[in-house]
């Protein structure tokens, strides 16, 4: 059994104990090293001495993701610039990007935790791993690749782009693990398509995806189209990146890496612990982090939290599918619904690829909602009637799903947009 898999299939007092043990620790260096926390404390009059278990934890304050951007580029890391080994970034829609700082200890807890995501995802040392997140300041290629070189794999950095030669790679090198979003997953899909190729002439066997919502229509067609597992893991680049969390062979949870992030679930308004199963908030406290430590980081994700055993063994605590995002929610009418419902009706149609776009208008006194969707090629050559039948139909579904009816449009097929790193399904032009 690996160091791993050990830690993996602990005992929940096993668990709690290391969990107490850290909480401590990481709560004093966070207010010894980091202004903004020693004022956060300060401020309510708690001290690090006053958290003295996982018990404590409620009376820490949350950091926000204004928080972090507020303070860019340095203003939350605990470290001296010369004791950075790493820095990794993504830009928001609105204000400063979002940094982090690694040390080496950070980075190479990084690839202790990828690894294990990536074994809990049922790759290993024999896999040929192929990288096709975007190695850019994101963090995802990188933290994919750490991994697997970590677990003893072997690494392509193919990066995104030139979807035929990406295959044309797959082939040649007998490619096992594909490591990419899952928007890029589905061009790669519909390329091989075009090439004449099926599943069986790609020796892929998992699909491991992340950075952007992959519901469970999407995860099966892509499961169909390029004949692998996916495997869909978490991270955000507030926590250091991916490696926080990511499913097993069961398909039933994302098993949290722990010992490295202690996870809450939390009412999205009054910020109120909430009992385990319920849906709520995530947050996270880092719980060894050097460069940037952070508690009780409000994710904006939404989703249940389980530490019951996994069918496959494990122990770890799994969060269920991000459900939606308190931030990406939308309101129309007043009522509020979100992208991935939208998704998870339209993938209910054979009828339908998987690329949509949805598209709020008005001007404050009349508003409207469109989505426009893209036929499956075949079935759009044997339509007869412009696809208007089947827009009554998504319509209908829709309006029982979310509430209200919305504009379903028909696009040509393959007119919608690709895209080789994240997809943007949503313009609010209100």
């Amino acid at each position: 059994m690996t160091e791993s898999d050990r830690v993996s299939r602990m005992s929940r007092d096993e668990f709690i104990a290391l969990q107490n043990e850290r909480l401590p620790r990481a709560v004093a260096y966070a207010y010894e090293r980091v202004p903004f926390y020693r004022q956060a404390f300060d401020d309510i009059g708690l001290t690090p001495g006053d958290i003295r278990s996982l018990d404590d934890l409620h009376r820490i304050p949350f950091t926000y993701k204004s928080d972090i951007q507020a303070a860019f580029p340095y203003g939350l890391c605990a470290v001296e610039p010369n004791q950075i080994a790493r820095v990794h970034s993504s830009s928001g829609s609105t204000g400063n990007p979002i940094s982090t700082c690694y040390t080496a200890k950070d980075m190479d807890d990084w690839a202790v935790c990828m690894a294990r995501n990536l074994e809990v995802a049922g790759v290993t040392p024999d896999d040929v791993c192929q990288i096709a997140f975007r190695y850019t300041l994101f963090t995802g290629a990188f933290g994919h690749h750490l991994g697997a070189e970590r677990l003893g794999a072997t690494v392509i950095p193919t990066s995104s782009g030139l979807t035929e030669r990406q295959i044309q790679v797959m082939q040649a090198f007998n490619t096992t693990v594909l490591h990419c979003t899952p928007s890029y997953a589905l061009v790669i899909a519909e390329k091989a398509e075009e090439m004449g190729l099926g599943p069986d002439d790609i020796p892929l066997r998992i699909g491991l995806h992340g950075a952007e919502p992959t519901s469970a229509g999407l995860r099966d067609e892509l499961q169909a189209r390029l004949g692998y597992r996916v495997a869909r893991d978490y991270g955000l680049t507030e926590l250091g990146g991916p490696g926080v969390s990511v499913e097993c062979e069961a398909q039933d949870g994302y098993h949290i890496n722990e010992d490295y992030f202690y996870p809450e679930i939390v009412d999205p308004t009054s910020g109120e612990p909430l009992p385990e199963g319920e849906i709520g908030e995530i947050v996270f406290t880092t719980l060894v982090k050097e460069g940037n430590p952070v508690l009780r980081y409000r994710t904006r994700d939404l989703a249940g939290l389980t530490r019951e055993t996994c069918s496959c063994g494990r122990t770890l605590a799994r969060h269920g599918l991000i459900l939606g995002r308190t931030d990406d929610m939308l309101i129309y009418g007043g009522v509020n619904f979100f992208p991935s419902q939208v998704e998870a009706v339209l993938t209910g149609f054979a009828e339908l690829a998987p690329h949509y776009l949805i598209r709020l208008s008005g001007d404050g006194r009349r508003e409207s909602v469109h989505v426009h969707v893209e036929p499956q090629h075949d079935w759009w050559v044997s339509c007869s009637d412009g696809g208007a039948g089947l827009c009554e139909l998504v319509q209908g579904r829709l309006r029982d799903q979310v509430g209200f009816r919305m504009k379903v449009e028909i696009a040509e097929p393959f007119s919608l947009e690709r895209s080789e790193g994240k997809t943007k399904r949503v313009f609010d032009e209100r």
